[in-house]
């Protein structure tokens, strides 16, 4: 819940999704639509029917959809994914909010302060919970949750397997303040991103165990380590079926729902449990799913800017792909105008070229790291690069090396007709240099499993951002063991040069150069590279106000609202 990216797969936007604690991972597709002779369509920085709660009715049901419910029900650890940090949403304390600039400020049911001070030239946090905070197995929630979130979070040298690093790795304490409820987070020096850490959630001091950490909440939600406004009602596995009802230990204001759900479900199911009034919202991120609720009476369409980025990556721990040269070949090889044509046909929307995972295009600082290392799409220069690798073109137009042929795997994570076109398109390229690219429909539920064994050669997926501080978490996306970038391409040499280029730098606006920098360096192991970042679409129930109040959805941009302000109008 920490994350600033999150991963994803490909699903009905085309790509599946992680998340970058600042960022996350998951599943979707999303495509520009040629000029149909309208006026583009506006696409708004956020756009998901803000209301007061006065304005909202006291009950009802919400009914959504996932594309998986992961197994690893942790938001914290290296195997979450976005829709495991959806899932704990509803549950789990939502202790820092954020504008949807990603402005962060307290929950008021939790903290009567936060407070960012320089002590003795280090940067210090002060958390003081409110006396009514508590989890429900009734643990007082007090300065030993900041402690077990830092020492969970802080490395993986102690046993713990966390989704990211940075920010804990620089406090140098968390200390007990005049009470219990008061917890003392100081850094070993000035920090550049004192609004990071802690941003959006804590755990349990339960999970304060590696071994707990890491593998009881495989499979098991554990409902009472939680806190919040709503509680779990039923949780099934084997259907991939979560629901929620409000929780009586809870000490704010009243969830307006009676009732909140999360369904499994492959694209073509959920398009149609839309359409049959099954559940509430839907995303028609693709001209394909669009077309098919536009005329649907009382539904809304919404519209917004992903705070995301598709790409592409392959895994360098694979022989095809151990040679540089071969994998630098294999993304010279892709059309990116082709794929971002497939997958925004019929949408009216545009973009500048996204060159970077660390920044989008329209933040402050963002530079063309892509094109910086020297990548363009030139099947004639990737084609010399193979032969150079030894790989020889046999009679059928595929390459050879001492009688191996340059087959890859590509899963498709989806049954979306736009996810599978994007493959076909992907596997002529690869085609025209003699790669055998083998596309391998697979159920979305299949994703975070396949994703973190590395069941594949190559994968397509979303990396969706929680905030704006994109340089703040760059070592989740660059560093060895994170979970998130399993490209195989990083180092040990690499790790320290973040740390002594990036992260040591005293500013925020230094480190975000730095990172840019460095960004063009490491997109030359040719591991992954940014495909377009796109928008984000729905089709929702009118009325349903204060949308996606979870990081790494979209339609809020990188807001998170408290969930017990999700509601339908009066």
């Amino acid at each position: 819940m920490k994350q600033h990216k999150l991963m994803g797969a490909l699903a009905f936007s085309g790509a599946l999704a992680l998340a970058l604690s600042g960022c996350a991972a998951d599943t979707g597709d999303n495509g520009d639509g040629g000029d149909n002779g309208t006026a583009p369509v506006e696409t708004k920085s956020a756009d998901y029917n803000p209301q007061e709660r006065e304005n909202l009715a006291q009950g009802g049901e919400v009914r959504f959809q996932l594309t998986e419910i992961p197994e690893q029900m942790n938001a914290f650890n290296g195997d979450a994914s976005a829709n495991t940090t959806r899932v704990a949403s509803w549950y789990m304390p939502q202790m820092m909010l954020m504008e949807a600039d990603g402005t962060p400020y307290k929950n008021d049911a939790y903290l009567d302060a936060w407070e960012l001070d320089t002590v003795d030239g280090n940067t210090q946090i002060t958390f003081t919970f409110t006396d009514e905070a508590h989890w429900n197995d009734g643990t007082d929630m007090d300065w030993t949750a900041i402690d077990a979130t830092w020492k969970a979070n802080r490395s993986t040298d102690e046993g713990f397997t966390p989704n990211a690093t940075d920010g804990y790795k620089q406090i140098a304490s968390v200390e007990q303040g005049d009470t219990t409820k008061t917890a003392i987070v100081t850094f070993d020096g000035e920090f550049a991103w004192p609004e990071m850490p802690f941003l959006t959630g804590i755990i349990h001091p339960a999970l304060a165990d590696p071994t707990t950490f890491n593998e009881a909440m495989i499979g098991d939600p554990h409902p009472e380590w939680g806190a919040g406004p709503y509680k779990i009602d039923e949780f099934d596995a084997n259907s991939q079926y979560i629901s929620y009802v409000p929780n009586e230990l809870w000490w704010g204001n009243e969830p307006l729902l009676d009732k909140v759900s999360f369904q499994a479900m492959d694209a073509a199911a959920s398009i149609n449990a839309f359409k049959a009034d099954e559940i509430d919202s839907v995303e028609v991120t693709s001209n394909d799913r669009l077309e098919q609720v536009k005329d649907m009476e009382g539904i809304e369409l919404y519209r917004a800017t992903q705070t995301a980025s598709t790409l592409i990556q392959v895994d360098a721990d694979k022989p095809q792909f151990e040679d540089v040269r071969v994998r630098e070949a294999f993304f010279k090889a892709i059309n990116v105008d082709q794929q971002k044509e497939i997958a925004w046909n019929g949408l009216d929307y545009e973009e500048e070229p996204a060159g970077s995972l660390t920044l989008f295009p329209f933040q402050p600082g963002y530079s063309n790291a892509l094109a910086e290392a020297g990548w363009e799409y030139n099947p004639e220069a990737a084609s010399a690069l193979l032969e150079e690798a030894g790989w020889e073109l046999n009679d059928d137009g595929i390459r050879e090396k001492d009688g191996e042929t340059l087959t890859v795997v590509y899963p498709i994570w989806s049954d979306s007709p736009t996810n599978e076109a994007l493959g076909k398109a992907l596997q002529a390229q690869q085609k025209e240099v003699g790669i055998d690219l083998q596309v391998d429909v697979r159920p979305s539920t299949d994703f975070s499993n396949d994703y973190v064994s590395k069941n594949w050669d190559v994968s397509s997926l979303r990396f969706t951002s929680s905030d704006p501080f994109g340089a703040a978490w760059f070592c989740q996306l660059y560093c060895m063991d994170m979970g998130l970038n399993l490209s195989g391409v990083q180092s040990a040499e690499m790790d320290q040069r973040i740390h002594d280029e990036v992260e040591s730098l005293p500013t925020a606006d230094e480190q975000t150069a730095a990172a840019m920098k460095l960004e063009a360096e490491i997109f030359q192991d040719w591991g992954l590279m940014p495909l377009y970042n796109g928008p984000i679409i729905s089709a929702v129930k009118t009325g349903l106000a204060n949308l996606t109040p979870e990081p790494y959805v979209g339609m809020d941009g990188f807001g998170v609202q408290p969930v017990e302000n999700v509601g339908w109008e009066k």
